[in-house]
């Protein structure tokens, strides 16, 4: 099979495709055929080592302290079960899936092994390809924030910060469907997209700081990582809460304590990467609750180019990459 593969940080030319033999499903995995996958928001911090302030040893702790731990990126994927283990009973060849290694990457190749009982889960038909390979990596992580760690009630005011990516878009289609009031913070040229998404209010981060107003929203998120806690604490009423997704190590480590102080609530850490999770935003997908946003399809050949896609720090919700034919 070919897959891409690289052994230094840098740049997307440090990927290379290479070919390699095709995995052997053990007694209780299943052996996917990769029909699309994405490049996200993951692929390229362990592609380039670019994390936020105060970040940068964790990051290496991560990913490999010398060069990358895991050779093959992709954290998300949909295709069709090629074979199945010994032990198998959930699933069968020919079954269309959506599958979401996350952390144990491995995606950006022909084929991948995954367990039979881990994040996987059937395709629903009304999905294509494209569409369902961009489903786990944004939706589950705003599902598990909002839903579960931030505890969302229908009625708050909720603001999402950096609406237009890939968790972003999920944020504000997900905090709409469990009854909030959403205010997308974007730039004027994606205020039409997050309004399609839900979105009741825009405000363009380059005319106006989402702070100005005062003390407005019950929760905050920020996807991206430019609002910290000494900034975003003026926006929030008494008891709000901040959805850290993405920040500095400073509020990551000393952020509770600093809103608690407050009398308020950061709310932070790492995205929940469970089975659970993704049968739920796949269940609104297929319900039509929620769409993944697509701005480009590369295909597989041009992989490095959905890399340099992504580093310019503006693509709208995912980039997809087409495996073989596009569906």
């Amino acid at each position: 099979m070919q897959a891409y593969t690289y052994k230094e940080y840098g740049a997307p030319e440090v990927l290379h495709i290479i070919e390699l033999p095709t995995p052997t499903p053990k007694a209780d995995e299943v052996l996917i055929k990769v029909k699309a996958t994405t490049v996200s928001a993951g692929d390229w911090r362990a592609r380039s080592m670019t994390m936020p302030a105060g970040m940068g040893l964790i990051g290496r702790l991560v990913f490999g302290i010398f060069g990358p731990r895991k050779g093959i990126l992709g954290t998300e994927l949909s295709g069709v079960i090629e074979a199945v283990g010994a032990n198998v009973t959930n699933f069968r060849p020919g079954d269309a899936v959506i599958a979401f290694p996350g952390g144990g990457f491995g995606a950006h190749a022909e084929f991948i092994t995954m367990p039979a009982t881990g994040k996987l889960v059937p395709k629903p038909d009304t999905l294509r390809f494209e569409e369902a390979a961009a489903i786990p990596f944004g939706a589950t992580t705003a599902y598990d924030f909002l839903i579960n760690k931030a505890k969302l009630q229908s009625g708050e005011k909720v603001l999402v910060n950096g609406a237009s990516g890939a968790t972003g878009s999920a944020c504000v289609q997900i905090a709409k469907h469990f009854g909030a009031e959403v205010t997308a913070v974007c730039s004027a040229a994606n205020a039409d997209l997050v309004r399609s998404l839900g979105a009741d209010h825009v405000i363009d981060y380059r005319a106006k700081d989402f702070t100005a107003d005062g003390p407005c929203y019950d929760m905050v998120v920020d996807t991206v990582g430019n609002a910290p806690w000494h900034r975003t604490r003026h926006a929030l009423v008494p008891k709000g809460r901040m959805v850290m997704i993405a920040g500095s190590a400073s509020d990551m480590l000393f952020g509770a304590i600093k809103a608690r102080l407050r009398g308020k609530q950061l709310i932070g850490g790492v995205a929940s990467e469970s089975g659970e999770i993704l049968g739920k935003v796949v269940e609104l997908a297929a319900q039509g609750h929620y769409k993944p946003v697509i701005d480009r399809c590369y295909d597989f050949s041009h992989m490095v180019d959905a890399h340099r896609h992504v580093d310019t720090g503006h693509k709208k919700g995912n980039v997809v990459v087409t495996v073989g034919a596009p569906n």
